[in-house]
């Protein structure tokens, strides 16, 4: 089956990166957002598989984006995929009361790395 794939980050460069690099490990980005406004809409008209949202939205919160995509969007926290530049274990205790499938360092972003939180949690 095929994953498709939101991603949420602040970072133009990144996104790009990303998408290049997850379409070429056969996932489907459906779209990007660069702001809680943005992906909840894309959130909704686009119901994706998996939503990655980066913890640091430059003045967002990617934990309060993760409360509204849950709550306004309806996304399962079994879709919800923390990413961040900085190691899980500066978050780890928001990581775990927050409703996410868990949480994946940026770099070692891959769809294989989704997957695998996925079914940890299938």
């Amino acid at each position: 089956m095929t994953l498709r794939c939101l991603i949420i980050d602040d970072s133009a460069r990144f996104l790009a990166a990303a998408r290049g690099l997850l379409e070429s490990e056969g996932l489907v980005v459906v779209a990007v957002a660069t702001s809680s406004e943005d992906a909840l809409r894309y959130a909704a008209e686009l119901t994706p598989d998996v939503t990655l949202v980066d913890i640091h939205l430059g003045e967002q919160s990617g934990f309060d984006v993760v409360r509204r995509l849950t709550a306004e969007a309806r996304l399962a926290p079994s879709s919800l995929i923390l990413i961040s530049t900085h190691a899980e274990e500066d978050f780890a205790d928001l990581i775990a009361a927050s409703p996410v499938a868990g949480f994946l360092p940026k770099t070692g972003l891959s769809a294989d790395a989704i997957r695998g939180v996925l079914e940890r949690t299938a």
